[in-house]
């Protein structure tokens, strides 16, 4: 945990000059807050790193980006993704008739949504194939169930897609119902 001391910072255990006077590195766990205040050493918290699925590098004031975007080279030319072809008889890596794109919170959100619901259902999907091959009936409480993760799966992506800011984004809750 940082101190500071003006416009120093002082780590803890670690020894510091000041005014001249040379302090051991435990000097800040052994002097009392009045000697602390003293001198005008004061403790400063960490700053709080945003989330990283927001922000990047954990900089409040650098979101990610919300939609997708079709990427291009710095002449505006587009780029497209690229696969193993041949070029003069030799395998070579050449561009695709699909254009490269960069997925933005949005995407990756619904994506994650999506294999969320697949995950949950796929616990009871058996039973589904049951009634489709035997005709066994599904018991009404799993039925239910399913037809609430398809459906609460179907509001968080209309959630997501409305959403225009990512503090609007953070703000949803994205949880699933209990079975």
């Amino acid at each position: 945990m940082p101190f500071k001391l003006g416009t120093k910072t002082i780590q803890l255990d670690t020894p510091f000059t000041h005014n001249d006077i040379q302090y051991p590195a435990n000097w800040i766990g052994l002097a009392s807050e009045e000697d602390k205040e003293a001198i005008g050493l004061v403790w400063e918290a960490d700053p709080v790193r945003a989330d990283d699925r927001y922000y990047w590098d954990g900089d409040i004031n650098n979101p990610k980006a919300l939609e997708d975007k079709e990427e291009s080279d710095q002449d505006g030319n587009p780029l497209y993704v690229k696969v193993l072809g041949v070029v003069d008889g030799e395998p070579a890596m050449v561009d695709s008739d699909k254009r490269l794109v960069t997925k933005g919170l949005k995407s990756n959100f619904i994506a994650q949504i999506k294999t969320t619901a697949g995950s949950i259902l796929a616990q009871t999907d058996w039973m589904v194939i049951r009634k489709a091959e035997r005709n066994v009936d599904i018991p009404a409480s799993v039925a239910t169930y399913r037809a609430s993760v398809v459906a609460k799966s179907e509001e968080l992506e209309t959630a997501i897609e409305s959403v225009t800011t990512v503090e609007q984004l953070i703000a949803l809750d994205l949880s699933f119902p209990a079975p």
